[in-house]
C-alpha cells in the first residue's frame, strides 16, 4: 500500500512539475503578460477598502461561510479531471455564431429592451436608452497567456471597434474570463466609464485607464445616471477573486449587477455560489424582466462558488424574474461537464417550476417585444 501510494505521489509530482513548466515558458515567451495581471491595492484604492465591511484588512469575505479548502483528496480528484475522460467538453467544430455588423445597431436607441449575447459572460444590453456591457472578453484565451490556458470554441460575433457607443461597461469581477485587459484597454478609447468592484480599479489604472472613467463600486453602492431614473446598483455575490497564483487572493471584490431603467430592470449575476442574498435583492430591486446567471463551470469539488443549473432556475424565482438568459458556458471550457450540458439541464429544471428561458446564438440580437422560443441549435455540435 505504501509503495502504491508513493507511486501515485511520484506521477502527481510529475504532472505538476510539468504542467508548471510548460504555463512558464509559455508565459515568458507571450507578450503583454505581466501587464495582463494587473497590479496590487495600494494609495487611495486601498484606503477605500479599508473601510468596507466586507473587508477584514486582507481580503474580502462572502456573505456567507464558503468553503474554499482544497485537501489531499480535492487536488486528486483534480488531477484525474483534468486527464481525458468521457465527457464531451469542448464543441467538435466551431459554433453556429450569428456575424454581427455594425448597421445591426440602431443609432437612435429604442425605449425598450433588447439583449445580445456575445457569448460567455459579455451581454450588450439595450436597455431604456442606453447600452450597457457585461464584462467583456473578446480574448482567445481567458489567461494572462496568449499560448496556454482556455481557449474559445467560437470568434467574437463582432470586433470591438466595430460595437456602437457605450453608456456603461459592467465589471463582476477580476478572474481573467471576465476581466481582458485588451478588450478595456480598446474600449477606453472611446471614453466610456467602467464601473468596478472594490480593489479592481488598480488593474485599469495599471493599464492606463483616466480614473475620470473607473466608478468603484462596494456592495449596495448605486450610480444614478443623468437623475432620470436610471440606475446602476452592485449587489452581493458569492465568489472570490484573483489573476495571481502566488498574492492577490480575495484582495478585490466581487459583485452581481443590478440595471434600473425607467421601464425595464436586469440582473447580472457575474459569478457566483448559491447564497440567501439572491432573495434581499430580488426583494429590494425586482421583479426583473431579465435575469442573466451563469450555468456553465459547476463542479462538485467546488460547489460554493458556482450555481449549477437547477440552482440557477430557484435563483431566477428567488430575483422575482420574468425571463431567464444563461450565460457563461459554451465560449471557454472551465469544468469537467460535457460543454452542452448546462443549457440541457436548465431547461428540464426550468420546464418543471414554469420559468421561461431564452438561449440565443452568440450574436443574435433578441428584442424582448418579440421573445423567440427556445431553439436547441446547440445539439448540432455535440
Amino acid at each position: 500500500m505504501r509503495n502504491k501510494m508513493w507511486k501515485f505521489l511520484e506521477i502527481l509530482i510529475l504532472i505538476i512539475a510539468v504542467l508548471s513548466a510548460a504555463g512558464a515558458i509559455a508565459f515568458i515567451v507571450s507578450t503583454d503578460n505581466l501587464a495582463q495581471l494587473g497590479a496590487r491595492p495600494k494609495g487611495a484604492r486601498l484606503e477605500r477598502m479599508k473601510r468596507s465591511p466586507n473587508f477584514d484588512g486582507k481580503v474580502f469575505l462572502n456573505p456567507i461561510y464558503t468553503d474554499m479548502s482544497f485537501g489531499f483528496g480535492t487536488y486528486y480528484k483534480m488531477i484525474k479531471r483534468l486527464l481525458p475522460g468521457s465527457e464531451i467538453r469542448r464543441a467538435k467544430n466551431p459554433l453556429p455564431i450569428v456575424r454581427l455588423e455594425s448597421t445591426a445597431f440602431n443609432p437612435e436607441l429604442s425605449k425598450g429592451l433588447r439583449i445580445c449575447w456575445m457569448g460567455h459572460s459579455s451581454v450588450l444590453v439595450e436597455i431604456d436608452g442606453k447600452r450597457i456591457l457585461t464584462d467583456p472578453i473578446w480574448r482567445d484565451r481567458c489567461s494572462p497567456s496568449s499560448l496556454a490556458g482556455p481557449r474559445r470554441s467560437h470568434p467574437p460575433p463582432i470586433a470591438l471597434e466595430e460595437l456602437p457607443r457605450l453608456d456603461a461597461v459592467l465589471i463582476s469581477h477580476d478572474h481573467f474570463d471576465h476581466l481582458d485587459k485588451n478588450a478595456v484597454c480598446t474600449l477606453a478609447k472611446t471614453g466610456v466609464k467602467f464601473f468596478v468592484p472594490l480593489g479592481v480599479g488598480v488593474h485599469l489604472d495599471k493599464w492606463g485607464i483616466d480614473s475620470t472613467q473607473i466608478i468603484v463600486f462596494d456592495w449596495w453602492d448605486s450610480f444614478d445616471f443623468d437623475g432620470s431614473g436610471f440606475q446602476l446598483v452592485a449587489t452581493p455575490a458569492r465568489h472570490f477573486s484573483g489573476r495571481r497564483i502566488i498574492g492577490g487572493y480575495n484582495s478585490t471584490l466581487w459583485v452581481s449587477w443590478v440595471i434600473i431603467g425607467p421601464k425595464h430592470r436586469v440582473f447580472f449575476s457575474g459569478d457566483t455560489g448559491k447564497f440567501p442574498g439572491m432573495t434581499d435583492i430580488g426583494e429590494r430591486f425586482g421583479p426583473f424582466d431579465l435575469t442573466m446567471i451563469i450555468i456553465g463551470a459547476y463542479s462538485e469539488l467546488w460547489p460554493d462558488t458556482h450555481l449549477n443549473p437547477e440552482q440557477v432556475v430557484d435563483a431566477h424565482l428567488a430575483l422575482r424574474g420574468k425571463t431567464l438568459l444563461p450565460v457563461h458556458w459554451g465560449t471557454f471550457r472551465l469544468a469537467f461537464h460535457d460543454w452542452f450540458e448546462p443549457p440541457n439541464r436548465l431547461l428540464a429544471a426550468a420546464a418543471e417550476k414554469g420559468v421561461r428561458c431564452i438561449i440565443p446564438r452568440p450574436g443574435q440580437m433578441v428584442s424582448f417585444s418579440n421573445l423567440p422560443p427556445v431553439e436547441r441549435w446547440w445539439e448540432k455540435y455535440h
